[in-house]
Protein backbone atom coordinates (compact mmCIF):
# COMPACT_ATOMS: atom_id res chain seq x y z
CA UNK A 1 0.00 0.00 0.00
CA UNK A 2 1.37 3.43 -1.01
CA UNK A 3 1.99 5.85 1.82
CA UNK A 4 -0.07 9.06 1.56
CA UNK A 5 2.05 12.19 1.35
CA UNK A 6 1.54 15.13 3.64
CA UNK A 7 -0.46 17.78 1.67
CA UNK A 8 2.36 20.29 2.35
CA UNK A 9 4.72 18.04 0.42
CA UNK A 10 2.51 18.12 -2.68
CA UNK A 11 3.34 21.56 -4.04
CA UNK A 12 0.65 21.72 -6.77
CA UNK A 13 -2.03 20.63 -4.33
CA UNK A 14 -0.88 23.28 -1.85
CA UNK A 15 -0.82 25.99 -4.54
CA UNK A 16 -4.25 24.93 -5.80
CA UNK A 17 -5.71 25.02 -2.30
CA UNK A 18 -4.15 28.44 -1.75
CA UNK A 19 -5.71 29.72 -4.96
CA UNK A 20 -9.12 28.24 -4.07
CA UNK A 21 -9.05 29.73 -0.56
CA UNK A 22 -7.90 33.08 -2.00
CA UNK A 23 -10.73 33.17 -4.53
CA UNK A 24 -13.26 32.27 -1.83
CA UNK A 25 -11.80 34.93 0.47
CA UNK A 26 -12.00 37.57 -2.27
CA UNK A 27 -15.58 36.54 -3.10
CA UNK A 28 -16.61 36.84 0.55
CA UNK A 29 -14.86 40.22 0.88
CA UNK A 30 -16.75 41.43 -2.18
CA UNK A 31 -20.09 40.08 -0.93
CA UNK A 32 -19.47 41.68 2.47
CA UNK A 33 -18.86 45.07 0.85
CA UNK A 34 -15.20 45.24 1.88
CA UNK A 35 -13.96 45.78 -1.68
CA UNK A 36 -16.04 48.93 -2.14
CA UNK A 37 -13.71 51.95 -2.11
CA UNK A 38 -16.23 54.11 -0.21
CA UNK A 39 -16.49 51.46 2.51
CA UNK A 40 -12.69 51.35 2.88
CA UNK A 41 -12.46 55.15 3.06
CA UNK A 42 -15.34 55.12 5.56
CA UNK A 43 -13.29 52.75 7.70
CA UNK A 44 -10.23 55.00 7.54
CA UNK A 45 -12.44 57.94 8.56
CA UNK A 46 -14.10 55.85 11.34
CA UNK A 47 -17.55 56.33 9.83
CA UNK A 48 -18.11 52.79 8.47
CA UNK A 49 -16.95 49.78 10.47
CA UNK A 50 -17.86 47.13 7.85
CA UNK A 51 -14.25 46.06 7.25
CA UNK A 52 -13.40 46.14 10.95
CA UNK A 53 -16.41 43.90 11.67
CA UNK A 54 -15.39 41.46 8.91
CA UNK A 55 -11.80 41.28 10.13
CA UNK A 56 -12.73 40.92 13.81
CA UNK A 57 -15.27 38.21 12.98
CA UNK A 58 -12.62 36.39 10.93
CA UNK A 59 -10.07 36.75 13.74
CA UNK A 60 -12.40 35.31 16.39
CA UNK A 61 -13.58 32.54 14.06
CA UNK A 62 -9.96 31.67 13.27
CA UNK A 63 -8.91 31.69 16.93
CA UNK A 64 -11.79 29.51 18.06
CA UNK A 65 -11.59 27.20 15.04
CA UNK A 66 -7.83 26.73 15.21
CA UNK A 67 -7.71 26.09 18.94
CA UNK A 68 -10.67 23.70 18.73
CA UNK A 69 -8.80 21.76 16.04
CA UNK A 70 -5.61 21.96 18.12
CA UNK A 71 -7.46 20.58 21.16
CA UNK A 72 -8.39 17.42 19.23
CA UNK A 73 -4.93 17.06 17.69
CA UNK A 74 -5.91 18.12 14.17
CA UNK A 75 -3.73 21.27 14.04
CA UNK A 76 -0.33 22.37 15.29
CA UNK A 77 0.59 25.89 16.36
CA UNK A 78 3.72 27.07 14.56
CA UNK A 79 3.96 30.86 14.94
CA UNK A 80 6.60 32.67 12.93
CA UNK A 81 9.53 34.38 14.65
CA UNK A 82 8.93 38.09 15.06
CA UNK A 83 10.77 41.30 15.80
CA UNK A 84 9.95 44.92 16.46
CA UNK A 85 12.03 45.96 13.42
CA UNK A 86 10.13 43.74 10.99
CA UNK A 87 6.80 44.73 12.54
CA UNK A 88 7.54 48.45 12.22
CA UNK A 89 8.75 48.14 8.60
CA UNK A 90 5.74 45.99 7.68
CA UNK A 91 3.32 48.30 9.46
CA UNK A 92 4.70 51.41 7.77
CA UNK A 93 4.62 49.82 4.30
CA UNK A 94 1.10 48.48 4.86
CA UNK A 95 -0.14 51.78 6.30
CA UNK A 96 1.32 53.95 3.56
CA UNK A 97 -0.05 51.67 0.85
CA UNK A 98 -3.45 51.47 2.53
CA UNK A 99 -3.63 55.22 3.05
CA UNK A 100 -2.54 56.11 -0.49
CA UNK A 101 -4.59 53.52 -2.32
CA UNK A 102 -7.58 53.06 -0.02
CA UNK A 103 -7.32 49.26 -0.16
CA UNK A 104 -5.46 46.63 1.81
CA UNK A 105 -3.88 43.70 -0.08
CA UNK A 106 -6.93 41.47 0.33
CA UNK A 107 -9.50 44.08 -0.59
CA UNK A 108 -7.46 45.35 -3.57
CA UNK A 109 -7.35 41.81 -5.00
CA UNK A 110 -11.09 41.39 -4.47
CA UNK A 111 -11.85 44.78 -6.03
CA UNK A 112 -9.58 44.04 -9.00
CA UNK A 113 -11.39 40.71 -9.38
CA UNK A 114 -14.69 42.49 -9.90
CA UNK A 115 -13.21 45.05 -12.29
CA UNK A 116 -12.31 48.17 -10.28
CA UNK A 117 -9.62 49.86 -12.41
CA UNK A 118 -8.07 51.69 -9.45
CA UNK A 119 -7.63 48.31 -7.77
CA UNK A 120 -5.97 46.86 -10.88
CA UNK A 121 -3.46 49.74 -10.66
CA UNK A 122 -3.09 48.93 -6.96
CA UNK A 123 -2.24 45.32 -7.82
CA UNK A 124 0.51 46.61 -10.10
CA UNK A 125 1.75 48.75 -7.20
CA UNK A 126 1.83 45.71 -4.93
CA UNK A 127 3.94 43.80 -7.45
CA UNK A 128 6.32 46.75 -7.89
CA UNK A 129 6.50 47.31 -4.12
CA UNK A 130 7.20 43.62 -3.51
CA UNK A 131 10.01 43.78 -6.07
CA UNK A 132 11.51 46.86 -4.43
CA UNK A 133 11.27 45.22 -1.01
CA UNK A 134 12.93 42.06 -2.36
CA UNK A 135 15.75 44.18 -3.81
CA UNK A 136 16.21 46.04 -0.51
CA UNK A 137 15.79 42.91 1.62
CA UNK A 138 19.51 42.10 2.11
CA UNK A 139 20.15 45.60 3.46
CA UNK A 140 16.97 45.64 5.57
CA UNK A 141 17.73 42.15 6.89
CA UNK A 142 21.14 43.26 8.16
CA UNK A 143 20.11 46.72 9.40
CA UNK A 144 16.56 46.56 10.73
CA UNK A 145 14.51 43.38 10.44
CA UNK A 146 16.09 41.51 13.38
CA UNK A 147 16.07 44.39 15.86
CA UNK A 148 14.01 43.67 18.95
CA UNK A 149 13.47 39.97 18.21
CA UNK A 150 10.79 38.38 20.35
CA UNK A 151 10.74 34.88 18.84
CA UNK A 152 7.57 32.90 18.31
CA UNK A 153 5.77 34.54 21.22
CA UNK A 154 1.98 34.37 21.50
CA UNK A 155 -0.24 36.09 24.07
CA UNK A 156 -0.99 32.84 25.95
CA UNK A 157 2.73 32.00 26.06
CA UNK A 158 3.55 35.52 27.26
CA UNK A 159 0.92 35.30 30.01
CA UNK A 160 1.67 31.60 30.78
CA UNK A 161 -2.00 30.67 30.47
CA UNK A 162 -4.17 28.25 28.54
CA UNK A 163 -5.10 29.80 25.15
CA UNK A 164 -8.80 29.73 26.05
CA UNK A 165 -8.09 32.19 28.89
CA UNK A 166 -7.23 34.69 26.13
CA UNK A 167 -9.73 33.54 23.47
CA UNK A 168 -12.89 33.77 25.57
CA UNK A 169 -12.37 37.39 26.77
CA UNK A 170 -11.26 38.47 23.28
CA UNK A 171 -14.37 36.89 21.73
CA UNK A 172 -16.62 38.51 24.35
CA UNK A 173 -14.86 41.84 23.80
CA UNK A 174 -15.45 41.60 20.05
CA UNK A 175 -19.14 40.84 20.65
CA UNK A 176 -19.38 43.87 22.95
CA UNK A 177 -17.64 45.99 20.31
CA UNK A 178 -20.14 44.78 17.68
CA UNK A 179 -23.00 45.73 20.01
CA UNK A 180 -21.47 49.18 20.48
CA UNK A 181 -20.99 49.61 16.71
CA UNK A 182 -24.64 48.65 16.20
CA UNK A 183 -25.90 51.09 18.84
CA UNK A 184 -23.73 53.85 17.37
CA UNK A 185 -24.99 53.15 13.83
CA UNK A 186 -21.58 52.05 12.62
Amino acid sequence: MEQTKNPRQRRWWQLGMGLLVGVCFGFLLQKGGATDYSVIIGQLLFSDMTVVKIMLAAMVTGMVGFHALHAVGAATLKPKQGSAGATVIGGVLFGVGFGLLGYCPGTVAGAAGHGALDAVAGMAGIVIGAGLFAAAYPLLDRAVLHRGEFGDLTLPRLLHVNPWVVIVPVALGVLALFAWFSSAGL
